[in-house]
């Protein structure tokens, strides 16, 4: 299925503001804290596109294979830091809104390891990330395949 609608295009201005609003959210904290956000609130969105995005970057940024494959077990995995795991189960929650309840407990587990204003940017940065998924999930948009990351039954088809 190719795209629906080249949003991007559609709505230009208004897509560089929240790619504008993106890099700005990213400027005051490590950019692989926020790739990983992003890619963990991206993966429970089901975004592929957002998935592929950021797990590149992440890549890219010299983060390591095992905690990008780790991290959708990133509870049970030994990979991942205290400040990590509590902007991980914090993001999770807000992208889920499951167990409101606990907000509370997972709101005062930032605090020893972020200011209010990173609490604040982070939280801005998974409520950021899950719109974004929503405008590529629903336009349809999919990560380009080429031949290196095509499984083995796509090469042999290509052949």
């Amino acid at each position: 299925m190719s795209i629906r609608l080249e949003y991007w295009r559609a709505a230009p201005e208004e897509f560089k503001s929240l790619m504008s609003l993106q890099l700005r959210l990213k400027a005051g904290i490590d950019s692989r804290l926020f790739d990983l956000l992003y890619l963990r609130v991206s993966q429970i969105n089901g975004c592929p596109f957002c998935v592929d995005l950021h797990a590149r970057e992440l890549r890219k940024a010299g983060d390591a294979e095992r905690r990008i494959d780790a991290l959708v077990v990133w509870r049970d995995s030994p990979f991942f830091s205290e400040p990590e795991r509590a902007a991980l189960d914090w993001a999770e929650h807000l992208t889920s809104m499951r167990d409101v309840g606990r907000l509370d407990a997972l709101y005062d587990a930032l605090h020893p390891h972020f200011s209010e204003r990173q609490i604040a940017v982070l939280t801005f940065a998974v409520s950021l990330m899950n719109a974004v998924n929503r405008v590529a999930i629903g336009f349809g948009r999919k990560p380009e395949a080429d031949a290196a990351s095509a499984g083995p039954a796509l090469q042999q088809q290509g052949r």
